[in-house]
C-alpha cells in the first residue's frame, strides 16, 4: 500500500507506450508480434515508489487518446497521484519500439514528432504540487525541445529554491538528440544542480569521455548486485532509483551512516534485478517482501 501521509516523491518527464518483442534476440523487422506496455523513465519511478509503499506524483503530458489515457489510468492503478498530469489535443502519445537482444539489453525506436510529452509547456506546470515534495525526481529527455525544455527549467528551479532534493537519470537516448555533441551538452548542462545522479557506467563515460572505474571520486563505494535470470532489463535502473529515493524520503540521514547506506543500496540492487526478470517495467516493478525474500535467499547461501 502506497502511505498518502509519507512525503512526497515528484516525478516530472516522460510516459509514453513501449512495444517490446514476444521474442528476444531478433530485430524489429524479424519480430512477429509485440507486448505493449507502459513506459518512460520518470513514469517508471513514480510506480516504483508507490509498489514500494511511497507517496508519489507525476509530473507530464500525453496525448488526448487511447494511449494516453491508458497511461493515465495505469498512474492512478498503480496510486501516483495524477494532478501535474495533462492531456494534449493536438498531440499523440509517444511511443518506442524496443528491440531486445538474447542477453535482455535494449536498443530503441522513437515515435514522437512531436509527441505531447515534448509540448509541456512552463504555464502548464503545476507548481504547488512540486512544492508539497521532498525530492523532485527528472530524466534528461525533456530537455530535448522546447516548450518542454523551459517547463523542465522553472520546475527544477521552483523545487530548489523551496529547499527539495532534486533527483536526476541523465538516461542517455541519443537517437532522440539532434547529434551525441549535443546529447552530452544538454545532460551536463544540468549536471551540478542535482543532489544525487543515477547514472550506468556508459553513462559516465559518455559524458566524461573517461573510464568509469578510474575517474576520480572524493567518496567511492561497492554494493555486490544479485544473479537472477535476465530477461528484460527494461526500468531495471527505475527500480533502482524508486527503493533508494523512498528510503531517502524515509531518512535523509542515511548518507551519513555507511551501515544504513549500504543496507539502502543493497534493497535498491534487489529491486532493479528483480525488475529484470519480467518483460516491461512497470508490471515488473517488486514489493518490499520480494526484495527482502531475494536478499535473504541470497544471504543463505
Amino acid at each position: 500500500m502506497t502511505n498518502s501521509g509519507s512525503p512526497l516523491i515528484a516525478c516530472f518527464g516522460e510516459m509514453l507506450i513501449d512495444f517490446v518483442p514476444d521474442t528476444a534476440g531478433v530485430s524489429l523487422a524479424e519480430s512477429q508480434g509485440f507486448l505493449k506496455a507502459p513506459g518512460g523513465a520518470p513514469a517508471n519511478v513514480a510506480c516504483a515508489i508507490t509498489k514500494l509503499g511511497g507517496n508519489t506524483a507525476f509530473i507530464g503530458k500525453v496525448g488526448e487518446d487511447e494511449f494516453g489515457r491508458m497511461l493515465v489510468d495505469i498512474l492512478k492503478k498503480n496510486r501516483v497521484n495524477t494532478d501535474g498530469v495533462l492531456f494534449d489535443q493536438h498531440a499523440r502519445t509517444a511511443l518506442a519500439f524496443v528491440t531486445l537482444k538474447s542477453n535482455g539489453e535494449r536498443e530503441f525506436m522513437f515515435y514522437r514528432n512531436p509527441s505531447a510529452d515534448m509540448l509541456l509547456k512552463e504555464s502548464e506546470l503545476n507548481i504547488g504540487l512540486i512544492k508539497q515534495a521532498t525530492i523532485f525526481h527528472y530524466g534528461s529527455i525533456s530537455l530535448i525541445t522546447e516548450p518542454c525544455k523551459s517547463a523542465h527549467m522553472a520546475a527544477m528551479k521552483a523545487a530548489k529554491q523551496a529547499g527539495i532534493l532534486l533527483s536526476y537519470d541523465p538516461n542517455v537516448r541519443l537517437p532522440l538528440w539532434p547529434s551525441a555533441e549535443a546529447a552530452r551538452t544538454g545532460i551536463k548542462s544540468i549536471w551540478r544542480e542535482a543532489d544525487f545522479i543515477k547514472v550506468s557506467d556508459d553513462e559516465v563515460a559518455f559524458l566524461t569521455g573517461k573510464d568509469p572505474e578510474n575517474e576520480e571520486a572524493s567518496f567511492k563505494g561497492k554494493v555486490d548486485g544479485f544473479a537472477v535470470k535476465t530477461v528484460d532489463t527494461t526500468g531495471a535502473g527505475d527500480s533502482f532509483v524508486g527503493a533508494l529515493l523512498v528510503s531517502v524520503a524515509k531518512d535523509p540521514s542515511i548518507f551519513q551512516d555507511e551501515g544504513k547506506l549500504k543496507d539502502v543500496l543493497t534493497f535498491a540492487n534487489a529491486c532493479g534485478a528483480l525488475c529484470t526478470t519480467q518483460k516491461g517495467a512497470i508490471p515488473a516493478l517488486p514489493t518490499p517482501s520480494d526484495a527482502h525474500a531475494l536478499i535473504a535467499h541470497s544471504r543463505s547461501k
